[in-house]
């Protein structure tokens, strides 16, 4: 089970990744300073799992495949020949 789409469009950019993993990691600091080692923990198996997902196993998308998924999406469709006429 997925938790974190890396393809989704706003991980595109590096420093989102590196944010994400920067302020899990921060909460975890927080929390053990608070004096909540399960909270801690918590946030730093996030922290741990977002950094796998978003940094060292992170592949972008091929351009070339995004580009023509936006051009298909923003094309007009066409009418269809099965569409019921109106004659009466």
């Amino acid at each position: 089970m997925q938790l974190i789409d890396p393809n989704h469009p706003a991980y595109r950019a590096l420093w989102v990744r590196v944010l994400i993993v920067a302020v899990c990691f921060g909460w975890t600091g927080v929390e053990a300073l608070w004096g909540d080692p399960f909270w801690a923990v918590l946030a730093a198996g996030a922290g741990a799992y977002a950094a796998y997902v978003l940094l060292w196993s992170y592949k972008p998308a091929d351009p070339n495949v995004e580009k023509a998924a936006v051009e298909e999406k923003t094309a007009e469709p066409a009418e269809t020949q099965d569409a019921p006429k109106n004659d009466a």
